[in-house]
């Protein structure tokens, strides 16, 4: 066998790293979405935080790969689809209660209530914390807000618990847990997933109400 037959063998291909180059480029992009979002709600002067996957990665969660998700304060909501409207993204209704989704480019921006995504607005954005994701500086929702929004959307025909492993592995320094067991205490799969967590010594100990 030559050398050249074993470079040849051995030399890897373009293909072997579709998947990689193909995370990457989504991952670019989803961050290109988020910054012009976000650049637009500041600029408009619209109190606003990052939620969902994009600010679970910015906590040191595992990378985001679905749209990016804002949280504009109640008072601030007609504000909130003026500017995003005004900055050249394309408004669709949402079916989903207390939401509404902006187009730009080839994704898609989840403009929701602070009620919806954590079941109470009280203090929502208060808690948020501003932090670098990307390239960008922004308001990211709190490690515990987080972790209350992902256990809230666990149900009975949504009760997947591997990828939300991970990010509670990842978050678990920045959640207050007792807490989150206290607000998610009605939901059978958060009491569940919660219960898995403190068998792997994830949360710690936790008192449940």
């Amino acid at each position: 066998m030559t050398t050249d037959h074993l470079q040849r063998q051995c030399s890897p291909r373009a293909e072997d790293y579709s998947t990689v180059r193909i995370v990457a480029a989504r991952e670019a992009q989803l961050m290109r979405t988020l910054g012009r979002a976000v650049n637009i709600l500041s600029t408009a002067d619209v109190p606003f935080a990052v939620g969902g996957d994009c600010a679970v990665y910015a906590r040191g969660g595992p990378p985001a790969e679905h749209q990016v998700t804002i949280i504009a304060s109640d008072n601030h909501l007609t504000g909130a689809r003026t500017a995003l409207a005004a900055g050249g993204m394309r408004s669709i209704v949402s079916p989903r209660l207390g939401s509404r989704q902006f187009v730009g480019g080839d994704l898609r921006v989840t403009l929701v209530y602070p009620a919806s995504s954590t079941g109470t607005g009280e203090g929502l954005l208060d808690r948020a914390d501003t932090m670098r994701i990307g390239q960008i500086w922004a308001p990211i929702l709190s490690g515990t807000d987080l972790m209350i929004d992902k256990l809230r959307h666990l149900g009975s025909h949504r009760c997947d618990f591997v990828p939300m492993l991970p990010i509670a592995r990842a978050l678990r320094e920045q959640v207050d847990w007792p807490t989150v067991a206290s607000v998610t205490a009605d939901l059978p799969c958060a009491r569940a997933f919660l219960g898995l967590l403190d068998d792997l010594a994830v949360t710690g100990s936790l008192e449940r109400p």
